[in-house]
């Protein structure tokens, strides 16, 4: 109790946080916790409980509904770790404690910890491993970081309670906060920047700015606590004011409740009179003003990419979180801003500046970049933001850019790297995590985790110098017990196995979790020797290693043009097109092999045929808005001949096409199956163009309609576009039979 008001009292002066470990038995510490908090002046409403029971009275969510807590802050966040500790809950609570608060870790003995198997560790233990498979790594380091780490307390329970470790640093007081001074030039009023908490966060407003004009786009990051919502809710305020439809969107409306906050705040310090569709938590604020008529309104992201009422501004806080090809779609605002945490807590790597950022700059809008570091929650020297960055790798970074410009192809190094070596070389855990966070927009604390822990999981590198420059993260599927497979088949979960869950549930394989294969769920270059082949050589190693113990090699993605040519020159061949966008990438998903034994060329080939067959009838349904270029893609990465036997009478109305005498739309079955053995199985690849190729597709393949092919591929008139399609349809004829 008394370390507890200590820890309390030293946080408040230094407005920073401290972390407090208490370690035993279950009942005891939440006792303690309880104990704990009652001697400090925190209040029961500003608690919150992660964890399978309350402690002191207040909030509780169970770990998994950690997401709650975005947007928000508390004084103290209880993280009860008995029944399983989620990393991402862990990186959550974190975030959410406020400046002069406190975070409760509960755990068992810290000696013990690591070597005990929770519901956490059960999520890891995928098919056909078990949960003693699990390493325990991630909280061997966790416990390390903890009595490392300055403001982390640790204090065993028991009949005598023994502080191990007392958590108090002695800072100096911290020296009060002075508002920055505003811009010398600014459009927004004075009393915007007076709002200000920082000299980022006045820099930030004064970028955004430029949103009252169209044809700008501004981007905002930072590290969670920097201030970034507030500084979108105070411009969002003077848009509004000035007469301006903004719409606000986010994964949730939580993530952008800040933003709201901020914004009614202004307008009422400007005397501006603000009608709201409901107290409390404001979907919508309507300045209500005889001049103005500006408003606020939050949308979900599947409709605020249509862009409802023709909004003036969107702003879009927690960008990274979702998909690219959603943000894409906003860029036709007339101007809009995006703002996102670039380190973690809400799971958001910099994979969003990889991922969208060459959109961005191909876009139409004037970008302008705004970085927010400084925290404004908390002081700039706080230990717990230390202890977090650390314990969960939320900075994690790839080598510097110097160290591996040398790197080729010929000069890399292939190295196998296990758990317990990324455990004992903080070195080489950072370089590798911070490469994976680079490969995917949207890198979760819970992935360190199983970096670390899960058995199926297996790291490669190509190192120059000692240092990573490529990464691969393996994940063995299959070889799956026939009860397993049996409950796939009837549609039951089975983690971990996505391409034998694939090819089993949706596609009616009761055999394909029978074959052993290694999955590459990421892979990464680093950036400064993209292209040269680093790749391609992981790959090829990879492949030599495995060819002789596994069936297949396969990866799933969010299919472009670009990553299908890639996976198909390492030998990768398509089996699978998914009929839904990917909730992540907005992209539909390709599943494709590389077959290593007989076994895994019959798995490939049997689907690679199924995959010809359906596709067609898919292409006119579900497919029909896929991007012709990724139709090609995919086709032309499978290994498969579809035929291209027509009857009599179909080859008839084939050859009357060229010449005017039939017409495609008679019966377009015959074009069809020509158009799929060409992009499939080409007798001459260059035959046709690649243009000629995506006319094929859209109007063929996918039974577009004549004045959307001719508007979408800029024919100048139908007429144009139906001759260039019987021109492709004259080529086709030739390659594939004549008409008898």
């Amino acid at each position: 109790m008394e370390l507890a008001r200590e820890l309390r009292g030293e946080a408040k002066r230094a407005d920073e946080r401290r972390v407090l470990v208490l370690t035993g038995d279950p009942a005891a510490t939440r006792d303690r916790a309880a104990k704990a908090l009652a001697a400090t002046d925190i209040p029961a409403g500003e608690t919150t409980v992660l964890g399978p029971e309350s402690v002191v009275g207040c909030e509780r969510h169970e770990q998994r509904r950690a997401a709650e807590l975005l947007g928000r802050t508390q004084s103290t966040v209880i993280v009860d770790a008995h029944r399983e500790l989620r990393p991402n809950a862990l990186g959550t609570a974190v975030g959410a404690v406020d400046g002069g608060g406190l975070l409760l870790l509960l755990t068992p003995p810290l000696e013990d910890w690591p070597d005990r198997r929770d519901e956490f560790d059960g999520s890891l233990a995928v098919p056909p491993f078990d949960r003693e498979s699990v390493t325990g790594h991630f909280r061997r380091r966790l416990v390390e970081t903890v009595r490392a780490h300055r403001g982390v307390a640790v204090v065993a329970v028991g009949e005598d309670d023994t502080v191990e470790k007392p958590g108090l640093t002695d800072p100096s007081p911290r020296r009060p906060r002075s508002a920055p001074d505003p811009p010398t030039d600014h459009a927004f009023p004075i009393a915007t920047y007076q709002a200000c908490r920082s000299a980022d966060q006045r820099d930030a407003v004064r970028a955004l700015e430029s949103l009252a004009s169209p044809g700008h786009a501004v981007v905002v990051e930072a590290d969670r606590g920097r201030g970034k919502s507030s500084a979108a809710g105070l411009a969002a305020a003077n848009l509004a004011r000035e007469g301006r439809d903004v719409l606000v969107t986010a994964p949730q409306y939580r993530s952008a409740g800040e933003l709201f906050t901020r914004a009614a705040g202004l307008l009422e310090t400007l005397g501006e009179p603000v009608e709201r569709d409901r107290e409390g938590s404001p979907h919508r604020l309507t300045v209500a003003g005889e001049d103005a008529g500006g408003c606020i309104r939050y949308e979900p992201p599947d409709s605020a990419v249509d862009l409802p009422g023709d909004p003036d501004v969107v702003l879009v806080d927690e960008a990274a979180a979702l998909p690219v090809r959603r943000l894409e779609a906003l860029l036709s605002a007339p101007s809009v801003a995006f703002t996102t945490t670039v380190h973690g807590y809400e799971g958001a790597g910099r994979g969003f500046s990889v991922r969208f950022r060459e959109r961005l700059d191909d876009c139409d809008h004037a970008v302008t970049e705004v970085s927010m570091t400084a925290p404004i929650r908390y002081a700039d020297a706080d230990p717990v933001e230390v202890w977090a960055f650390r314990a969960l790798l939320l900075d994690a970074r790839p080598p510097v850019e110097p160290l591996v410009t040398g790197a080729t192809p010929e000069t890399v190094a292939y190295r196998r790297l296990t758990s317990d070596e990324l455990l004992a070389d903080e070195h080489l855990l950072r370089e590798v995590f911070g490469l994976l966070v680079l490969a995917h927009y949207r890198t979760e604390p819970t992935d360190l985790a199983r970096l670390l822990d899960a058995p199926n999981l297996t790291v490669r590198a190509l190192t120059y110098g000692g240092h990573v420059v490529a990464v691969a993260l393996l994940a063995r599927e299959g070889g799956l017990a026939a009860e397993t497979r049996e409950r796939m088949y009837d549609g039951g979960r089975v983690r971990g196995n996505m391409i034998p869950d694939v090819l089993t549930t949706q596609l009616r394989d009761g055999e394909a979790g029978v074959p052993v294969g290694q999955r590459v769920l990421r892979i990464a270059t680093h950036g400064a020797v993209r292209s040269r082949g680093l790749g391609s050589r992981l790959l090829s190693e990879v492949r030599a290693e495995f060819a002789d113990s596994v069936d297949w090699l396969g990866v799933g993605f969010g299919a472009t043009p670009e990553l299908l040519d890639f996976w198909r020159e390492n030998g990768y061949r398509t089996c699978h097109l998914s009929t839904s966008r990917n909730d992540r990438s907005g992209e539909y998903s390709a599943v494709m092999l590389d077959p290593c034994s007989d076994a895994g060329r019959e798995l490939a080939a049997r689907h690679a045929g199924w995959f010809c067959d359906r596709i067609g009838a898919t292409l006119t349904d579900a497919l029909a808005d896929a991007d012709p270029d990724v139709v090609r893609a995919a086709l032309g990465a499978a290994d498969a001949e579809p035929t291209a036997d027509l009857s009599a009478w179909e080859w008839r109305l084939v050859a009357g096409v060229p010449s005017g005498a039939s017409i495609l739309d008679t019966n377009p079955a015959p074009f069809r199956r020509l158009a799929l053995r060409h992009l499939v199985a080409p007798a001459e690849p260059e035959a046709l163009s690649a243009r000629e190729q995506r006319l094929l597709v859209r109007k063929v393949l996918q039974a577009r309609p004549w004045h959307e092919v001719t508007e979408s591929m800029a024919f100048v008139s139908e007429r144009e576009c139906k001759q260039a399609v019987a021109g492709c349809v004259e080529t086709l004829t030739r390659l594939y039979g004549e008409p008898p």
